[in-house]
């Protein structure tokens, strides 16, 4: 199991593996039912920035570089779910990470060894950041751990849980709340 870093947001039984816990932190920086945003106010958004090394500590994001880090972050979300139960508007929630990607041409990087690696950028700025964001999910996407990072099918939680589960077919971020809300819910309507 995972231990989970300081720097996570809240409380977290189903973490990721790294480097993709950092990408399940970035999605649950928004708390959907607490009503937080870590990236809403720019000295809290440096500060959780600066700790997970997404931001240089010399940096300070600016407006418009966080409402693109909160696109890149619903994005992501959608692209959880997506995977989860198809369905969506693909252009206008791609766009952030489109801008992400087309901002930071990649550069490859022959070793002494003959090992082929791209290059990364550093964090100088929030985008670099947020394009080592896109690296982690491409290098997820290709080792088969994206499938296993969703979002919560309660739509009013929708926190991103690491799916450990053997076949796959995990809904909750946890059976006892979420799970058990939503149940219950529809045997109310079905009782109804």
């Amino acid at each position: 199991m995972t231990e989970v870093p300081s720097w996570f947001p809240g409380r977290e039984s189903k973490p990721a593996p790294m480097p993709l816990l950092l990408v399940q932190g970035f999605v649950n920086t928004r708390d959907l039912e607490q009503g937080t945003d870590l990236l809403a106010d720019p000295d809290t958004a440096r500060d959780w920035l600066v700790r997970t090394r997404l931001l240089d500590p010399v940096a300070q994001p600016t407006r418009s570089e966080l409402e693109l880090a909160r696109g890149v972050r619903e994005s992501l979300r959608w692209l959880l779910r997506r995977d989860s139960d198809g369905g969506g508007e693909l252009e206008d929630t791609l766009a952030p990470l489109r801008a992400v990607g087309d901002s930071h041409p990649a550069r490859l990087r022959v070793e002494d060894s003959g090992a082929i690696k791209l290059e990364n950028p550093g964090h100088h700025a929030l985008g670099d950041g947020l394009f080592e964001l896109l690296l982690i999910v491409r290098r997820a996407q290709e080792d088969g751990t994206w499938t296993r990072l969703k979002v919560c099918a309660n739509p009013e939680c929708q926190w991103a849980f690491f799916d450990r589960s053997r076949n796959q077919q995990g809904s909750w971020c946890e059976m006892a709340t979420c799970g058990n809300r939503l149940k219950n819910r529809e045997l109310r309507a079905r009782r109804r």
